[in-house]
């Protein structure tokens, strides 16, 4: 099965159970569908990502990927706010209504990536990664993922995992504390703060991820430790803040993935890291959720800044002392280090 297909297969999945779930009310069908949805999600979280990469590949302009990415990025995160608002509206007159309009947009998202982009499969997605992996009899995904999983690809997917773990339940419920502090819906947020991902490209280019991820963390530590000081404009410059640089991070953290598998394997290994960003960002609800009850939402968010504290710490022998986060094979099986 190929990109394509994984994505067509998860997005019609995906609008068959919120179909399903406005048609019907029983909690367990609900909880079915629930689940269906989630297996949706996981067919195409690494698929989608691989297929942009390797359509690059074969055109030779990876080196784009990270501009191309971010302003698809950019437009995700703006039209997420503008959903948001719209949803709004159109949940006053039912929550069937916001269903179905979602269930639509994911099926006009099929008819176009049909009709506008090809499929690749993984046998098809050949790069230098891909010809070192076949000297070194990568036969499974398995294989793949243990010959290239660096400490410090390791430590990057950690780390990476964490910060969404912070960002994610962070935008979720930094809500309660602004409808707290006295402010209303921070959609705007994403409108204002959507455009910040068009500096990814320029940012690697300056930069480096490696300095980078450290910002960001640091950042988002920042931001949740000032959201406990109760003042609501400082929460809202938090929020815009947040909903930008950290996403800078992510699209230039995609593009050292990407270069870091083969494109054989690609979207299973993608798909495994995405499982683990998954899974950390499902603890960071309950950790964060627990906080806010048990202190207070102001303090609660600024105690759960102890976890990009966390992974900056973890990313510091990466950062100092140069370890190298993908592997590059030589001719005759000798392994070269990349960025």
């Amino acid at each position: 099965m190929g990109r394509r297909a994984g994505i067509v297969i998860g997005q019609l999945l995906m609008a068959g159970c919120l179909l399903g779930q406005v048609a019907f009310s029983h909690y367990w069908v609900f909880l079915a569908l629930f689940i269906g949805q989630g297996v949706g999600m996981a067919c195409v979280s690494g698929s989608d990502t691989a297929l942009l990469y390797d359509l690059l590949v074969r055109r030779g302009a990876t080196a784009g990927y990270v501009r191309i990415k971010s302003r698809f990025t950019m437009l995700g995160t703006v039209t997420s706010g503008a959903a948001i608002v719209l949803g709004g509206q159109l949940q006053k007159i039912s929550w069937g209504v916001v269903y179905v309009a979602s269930a639509a947009c994911l099926a006009l998202a099929v008819v176009v990536l049909m009709s506008r982009v090809p499929e690749i499969r993984g046998a098809d997605a050949v790069d230098e990664q891909d010809r070192a992996a076949e000297e070194q009899g990568d036969a499974t995904a398995w294989r793949a993922m243990l010959r290239v999983a660096t400490p410090a690809l390791v430590t990057l997917v950690v780390v990476s995992g964490l910060m969404h773990a912070t960002l994610t339940p962070y935008i979720i419920f930094t809500q309660k504390t602004l409808s707290v502090q006295g402010a209303g819906t921070a959609s705007a947020g994403f409108l204002a703060g959507g455009l910040t991902p068009l500096l990814s490209d320029r940012a690697d280019r300056r930069i480096g991820y490696r300095v980078v991820v450290p910002v960001s963390l640091l950042t988002l530590a920042a931001a949740l430790g000032l959201s406990g000081l109760g003042l609501v404009w400082v929460t809202v410059a938090a929020f815009l803040a947040l909903v930008g640089i950290p996403e800078i991070t992510a699209v230039i953290v995609d593009n050292v993935f990407n270069e870091a598998v083969p494109s054989r394997h690609r979207a299973s290994l993608l798909s495994v890291i995405a499982f683990v960003e998954s899974a950390l960002i499902g603890i960071g609800y309950l950790v964060l959720g627990a906080l806010m009850d048990g202190l207070g939402s102001s303090v609660g968010m600024a105690t759960y800044a102890a976890v990009p504290l966390l992974a900056c710490l973890l990313w510091l022998p990466v950062l100092f002392r140069g370890a190298r986060v993908t592997t590059e094979m030589r001719p005759g099986g000798a392994q070269g280090c990349s960025r």
